[in-house]
C-alpha cells in the first residue's frame, strides 16, 4: 500500500454539487444587483476560502457586504441541496479503500457546519479519520490543510495522496509536497488540471477506483 492516507475534496469530487453551487453564486449576485458571473467564472471559485471566492466571483462587491452575499448564497444553495447527491460509485469506492486498509480524510472549501451536515446526510462521516474545512485553517491552495492532516495522523508526505477536481486542490498538494490525482468530472476543465501535472487525471469514479487499485 503506497498511500496510507487518501485525502478527498468534497464538492465536485465526492458530491455532485458543482451545478448547484454555481447557480447559487449566480442567484446571489443577481439578488444583490451585482454583475452575474458566467458559469465558468462562478465554478472556478469552488473550493476556495470565502474571501478569495468572493473577490474572484463578484469583484465589485464591497467587503462590508460580504455577510449579505453569504446569506443570499446560503439561501439559494439550501434550496438546491436536496437535489444534490454523491457521484455514482462513491460509497462503494470508499468502502473498498477502507477494506484495503487505507485511511481517508477530507480537505474542503466548505464550512465545518456544511461538511458536518453532509457527513450526516450521506452517512459517510465515520469513514474519515480526519477532516479540514476552509473556516478553520488557511484555505486552498495554501498547504495548511494537508500539513495539519499529516501532523494529526502522524504521516509522512510520501504516504499521502490528494484527490480533487480543481486547480486549487492540485495547487495545495503541490505546495505541501504530496502526490495528487485529478478528477475531470467536477468544477475545472481537464486541460487546466493536467497543466499542474497530477499523477493522473481520471474521467469517472470508476476510473479513479481502477487507478487506486493499481497505484494506491
Amino acid at each position: 500500500m503506497r498511500y496510507r492516507l487518501i485525502v478527498f475534496d468534497w464538492d465536485g469530487t465526492l458530491m455532485d454539487s458543482t451545478v448547484g453551487i454555481t447557480a447559487a453564486i449566480q442567484e446571489a449576485a443577481r439578488e444583490m444587483g451585482l454583475p452575474v458571473p458566467d458559469r465558468t467564472q462562478a465554478s472556478h471559485v469552488i473550493g476556495l476560502g470565502l474571501d478569495d471566492a468572493l473577490r474572484a466571483a463578484v469583484p465589485g462587491l464591497d467587503r462590508a457586504q460580504y455577510p449579505l452575499f453569504v446569506d443570499a448564497y446560503r439561501k439559494h444553495f439550501r434550496a438546491r441541496q436536496d437535489d444534490m447527491s454523491l457521484f455514482p460509485g462513491v460509497p462503494e469506492l470508499l468502502a473498498e479503500l477502507q477494506a484495503r486498509g487505507h485511511r481517508m480524510a477530507v480537505a474542503t472549501g466548505k464550512s465545518r457546519r456544511g461538511l458536518d451536515h453532509q457527513f450526516g446526510v450521506t452517512g459517510l462521516g465515520p469513514l474519515f479519520a480526519a477532516s479540514r474545512c476552509a473556516d478553520e485553517t488557511n484555505p486552498k491552495p495554501h498547504p495548511a490543510m494537508l500539513l495539519e492532516l499529516m501532523r494529526e495522523l502522524a504521516l509522512d508526505r510520501r504516504e499521502l495522496l490528494m484527490v480533487g477536481d480543481t486547480s486549487h486542490d492540485l495547487g495545495m498538494a503541490r505546495s505541501a509536497g504530496v502526490d495528487a490525482v485529478a478528477v475531470c468530472y467536477g468544477a475545472h476543465a481537464g486541460d487546466a488540471l493536467r497543466a499542474l501535472e497530477p499523477r493522473a487525471c481520471v474521467a469517472s469514479v470508476e476510473e479513479l477506483r481502477q487507478w487506486l487499485t493499481t497505484n494506491g
